[in-house]
């Protein structure tokens, strides 16, 4: 029965929740706050020189990205659920591959393709006798190269999506279509892609907001992007006020880059009028027609994955010997390290959360775990200034006191410790898990609390005996999510991380940075490797997303984890 307004009382599990919604939160606050904070005419130097560039890149970087993202993975995803053509079932987990690479590592390898002193323009100087100038050559260190690079790793979170929504439909839609004269073009364009819209809308905002937390490509390629800003303030100027101002400047273009997808949709909806599934009918593709289907979609294989990852393997198998020392295994250890504790903090934050949230579910609650899942959405750079503001603020209380108590500096408590690169992820990252157990808890039926309860046991040994036994699968996807994550994560790890403590990320970074190419590769095709696992999981879980298929559990569960995870950070 409902408990009466005058004898609630706060539970253990709700008073979690908002102490956890408060500190994932209060990063985004602190970033906002410093809007009003003077900067000693830094902030007006930086408004009137950079900040319109910053504004204009980043826009540009959007656009093309976001285009290209949307016509590769929307028509991809086309092709390979309602047509047929050889290879096809090849295509459909192929083509999430170069999910796998992180934006700078392809920047890198392409970098190290196509720049003056790479392999093609060395091979086109020998055949042709030409010399520097006497030839055009695209520059890839450029805005239309970031724009590049950035296509080719995130277009599949806009494949992702628009396959699923493809798989859902319905076939007496696509039927009714053709009886009415439609040809394969008009139901793509007519049907199919207005009924996917609005998970179409979701993935391009995923890749929008990615293209805006990159770091690695934009910095590396020159491209003066809100991100190589933030951190050229903060590192290079000294000045954290100004950084974290333009850390909010940036939040705040994001937070209007989501009311936007959101006005986008109107009032208007489009729904399925039948629940009746069938095997979906495919437009046969043959001669020519066929051809340019396996085009489309090995292009964005080919040149997204499969070179990098044969460049990558080239160089590190030439410069491994040299890499893969004492040092390179503390780097690995250290990224192991920082994503295991943050998969088995943030699975465990997530899980208390997403019960207390099943116990009690009130709009205060709701609001809260929405607040906490937050800082999904906002890019590693503006998380670290956000964090070590706080944190750096503590530590000079702390010092403060101890100076005066005992005349005695302790030094760095949080702040340039591997706490405040944690806190960072499980502001970052928190809300990947969070979806995950919110997901499978939602398949555990109330009855089984009831029955539970009936036996004498409390929420505690409920949670310990019933659902974590039955929602194991699911914290393991869970934590293999953060885990894959962390590992590629780098701008909020470079700002963040301890002295002399690097990462396989930071490392890659570093020796691209010093024009060590082929020596980033074995750092690099370490993260790969990793990211490759999710990949797999995605894959499988998709090809058995269309209803009325036979699909496990756990392979349903991990499907709506990343559907949710995505539409929730959109």
């Amino acid at each position: 029965m409902p408990i009466p307004k005058g004898h609630r009382r706060l539970s253990g599990w709700t008073a979690f929740t908002f102490v956890m919604a408060a500190l994932i939160a209060l990063p985004i606050l602190v970033v906002l706050s410093y809007v009003f904070v003077p900067s000693h005419g830094i902030w007006q130097h930086l408004a009137s020189t950079v900040l319109p560039g910053y504004i204009t890149t980043s826009l540009w970087l959007m656009i093309g990205v976001g285009i290209g993202a949307t016509v590769i993975g929307v028509g991809t995803a086309w092709l390979v659920t309602l047509c047929e053509f050889p290879g096809r079932r090849l295509f459909e987990w192929a083509l999430l591959l170069p999910m796998a690479i992180p934006a700078y590592v392809i920047a890198y390898t392409y970098t190290g393709l196509l720049d003056f002193a790479g392999p093609l323009q060395s091979l086109l100087r020998e055949l042709t006798g030409w010399k520097h100038g006497d030839y055009w050559y695209p520059d890839v260190r450029s805005l239309p190269g970031a724009i590049v690079m950035l296509t080719l790793v995130l277009y599949p979170y806009v494949y992702l999506l628009a396959r699923a929504a493809f798989l859902e439909q319905s076939v007496c839609v696509l039927e009714v279509s053709r009886t009415l004269g439609c040809g394969p073009w008009r139901c793509f364009s007519a049907v199919a892609v207005p009924l996917a819209r609005p998970a179409i809308a979701a993935g391009v905002t995923l890749v929008l907001m990615e293209t805006l937390n990159d770091f690695g490509t934009v910095q590396y390629f020159g491209v003066n992007s809100f991100t190589a800003g933030i951190y050229r303030t903060w590192m290079g100027m000294g000045e954290p006020a100004a950084a974290a101002q333009l850390a909010a400047v940036l939040t705040l273009f994001i937070g209007l880059l989501v009311l936007l997808e959101r006005l986008t949709r109107g009032r208007g909806k489009v729904h399925h009028t039948t629940s009746k599934y069938r095997q979906l009918p495919r437009y046969r593709l043959n001669g020519h027609h066929a051809a340019l289907a396996v085009l489309a979609n090995g292009l964005p294989v080919l040149i997204g994955f499969v070179i990098p990852a044969v460049v990558l393997s080239m160089w590190a198998w030439q410069t491994g010997p040299r890499i893969i020392d004492a040092r390179f295994y503390a780097e690995a250890r250290n990224s192991f390290v920082l994503a295991s504790l943050a998969a088995v903090f943030a699975v465990a934050i997530a899980m208390i959360m997403a019960y207390g949230l099943r116990l009690r579910r009130s709009r205060a609650t709701t609001y809260a775990t929405r607040i906490a899942a937050m800082g999904y959405g906002v890019p590693g750079a503006v998380i670290a200034v956000g964090v070590l503001i706080p944190l750096s603020q503590f530590d000079t209380w702390i010092n403060d006191f101890t100076v005066a108590q005992w005349d005695v500096r302790v030094g760095l408590v949080l702040s340039g410790t591997v706490v405040a690169v944690l806190f960072a992820y499980m502001v970052r990252f928190l809300a990947v898990s969070f979806n995950a157990i919110e997901a499978s808890l939602g398949k555990v039926t109330i009855h089984m609390d009831d029955a539970a309860r009936t036996l004498g046991h409390r929420p505690l040994a409920t949670l310990l005996q019933v659902h974590l036994p039955i929602t194991k699968g699911s914290l393991l996807t869970a934590a293999i999510l953060v885990f894959v994550d962390v590992m590629k994560e780098l701008p909020a790890t470079l700002l963040l991380r301890p002295f002399n403590f690097d990462t396989l990320a930071i490392r890659a970074y570093q020796l691209a940075s010093d024009e060590r190419l082929a020596d980033a590769a074995a750092p690099s095709l370490a993260i790969v490797a990793v990211g490759i696992v999710p990949v797999i999981m995605l894959s499988i879980a998709i090809a058995k997303s269309r209803p009325g298929s036979e699909a496990t559990e756990q392979e349903r569960i991990a499907e709506s984890v990343m559907d949710k995870s995505v539409m929730e950070r959109a």
